[in-house]
């Protein structure tokens, strides 16, 4: 017998009260109920039942075994019923953070067509200019860009994003090109103030040499899509994500700059907490999330195979 056979069978023994009344409940002999009994008690090197002809009774070793045998069956038996409805209908509140700008442009538009097909879920989403930490118990799940969070917590990669370093044509005409990271503290660059990062500084690497520009213009903001207007119209370089403007590489508005250097990571994660990896809501949610992003038709992957 495996473990929680055992467990089973034992609690079913005791809770009969006989093993003539086990015996018939298994549709066994109750010869077989005993020696059944007796492997359990010989491996575990203990009397778990004391025994006559008309009855058992729990030895002090036996009320040890069956309080714990009751709790990890109980376990069990939560844990494959979490498990068997963690991909049923989902419904509920959902409460999503993400980014202002991304969240305008890709997942609000996400949750319209979510919304449609899964009727019985009510999704409330909050969009700020700065991550939300978790557990925050106004937040199911949270989409952040880049390293990963705090490691007690599940986040899920729904899309694959970078930094790129752009400008506009008509910059480039005026200004020329930058062709080396030491060149942009020379240039006008747009700088957005987000989060805790250091106001100004672009961190740069190819293979083994990483450099940090301090980098300077006369425009900056806490707004992406204002930075990235700025960009279009000619005032100056910009690190911006790839989903942002790879349609603008694609059009031409916009020129790629150091594209054999790298930048700080900016994969999109859905965030949540292990607790609620269970709930249908946030399975089915992320999971929508992940198709969306790859077959819209701004993703950097659909802009590639355009090209």
């Amino acid at each position: 017998m495996n473990a929680d056979t055992e467990l089973a069978f034992f609690c079913l023994l005791v809770k009969q009260g006989t093993l003539a009344a086990t015996a018939r409940e298994l549709n066994l002999t109750p010869p077989a109920v005993s020696r059944r009994l007796t492997q359990l008690e010989e491996r575990l090197g203990v009397r778990l039942l004391n025994r006559t002809t008309r009855r058992i009774s729990l030895t002090g070793e036996g009320e040890v075994y069956f309080t714990h045998a009751q709790r990890i069956l109980g376990d069990i038996a939560e844990m494959e019923r979490l498990v068997a409805s963690s991909r049923a209908a989902p419904r509920g509140l959902l409460r999503v953070n993400a980014p202002l700008g991304f969240g305008r442009s890709y997942i609000g538009p996400a949750i319209s067509a979510f919304s449609r097909r899964y009727t019985e879920v009510e999704v409330l989403l909050h969009l700020t200019d700065r991550p939300v930490s978790l557990p925050d118990a106004a937040v199911d799940v949270c989409i952040r860009f880049g390293d990963l969070p705090d490691s007690r917590l599940i986040a899920k990669k729904i899309a694959a994003n970078r930094r790129l370093l752009v400008a506009s044509p008509e910059y480039l005409r005026h200004s020329g090109t930058p062709l080396h990271p030491h060149d942009l503290g020379q240039h006008s660059c747009i700088v957005l103030r987000q989060n805790d990062a250091a106001y100004g500084n672009w961190r740069l690497s190819r293979g083994k040499q990483v450099e940090t520009i301090k980098v300077h213009g006369k425009l900056s903001t806490n707004d992406g899509e204002v930075a990235l207007n700025w960009a279009l119209e000619g005032h100056g370089v910009l690190m911006r994500a790839e989903w942002d403007v790879a349609k603008y590489l694609r059009s031409g508005r916009l020129l790629q700059l150091l594209p054999e250097f790298e930048t700080a990571p900016a994969d999109i994660y859905a965030v949540y907490q292990e607790r609620l990896n269970l709930s249908a809501k946030v399975a089915y949610f992320v999971d929508y999330l992940r198709d969306y992003l790859s077959q819209h038709a701004d993703s950097p992957k659909q802009a590639q195979q355009r090209w």
